[in-house]
């Protein structure tokens, strides 16, 4: 059984706690996990700042920090932490709804707990193919009209 908590700390952003579930069950499943406890926490960027820093040394704001807490062959244990805030800024430069952009960090972050690593181009593009394919699964389609993916920063006028 795949057990997926939800708990939401911020008000920046409605969140669709179903669809966070299903998104994380979908990659689990098809990853083999047969077993696993994940809570997901959407926070503010003040408590994942505090988050970035405590376990990475980074004292600025980021969009999604997984951690594997536990794992064997079939069973995983782990959180994902989302910033809205983040998401909200973030999700104007892809012209897309920050609750999309908030649904790519849980499934990028469940990503990362299945094995997916985005350090390299080659990682990234793996990495961003299968966030847009478990995108698509849940019908949420990148804006065609933006070129952009929507892990990719935006290009700056010079």
């Amino acid at each position: 059984m795949i057990s997926v908590d939800v708990t939401n700390n911020q008000t920046c952003i409605p969140i669709d706690e179903q669809q966070f579930r299903e998104a994380v069950r979908i990659i689990l499943s098809e990853k083999g996990v047969a077993r696993a406890q994940i809570s997901v926490a959407v926070v503010d960027d003040a408590t994942i700042v505090q988050l970035h820093q405590r376990f990475l040394g980074k004292d600025e704001p980021t969009d999604v920090l997984s951690f594997v807490l536990e794992q064997d062959e079939d069973h995983l244990e782990g959180e994902i932490v989302v910033s809205a805030e983040t998401a909200k800024s973030t999700a104007g430069w892809y012209d897309w709804p920050p609750e999309h952009e908030l649904l790519l960090y849980v499934i990028h972050g469940t990503l990362h707990m299945v094995g997916y690593d985005d350090a390299t181009p080659e990682q990234r593009a793996a990495m961003r193919k299968a966030e847009l394919a478990y995108l698509a699964r849940l019908e949420i389609h990148q804006p065609q009209e933006t070129g952009n993916s929507p892990r990719e920063e935006p290009e700056t006028p010079e």
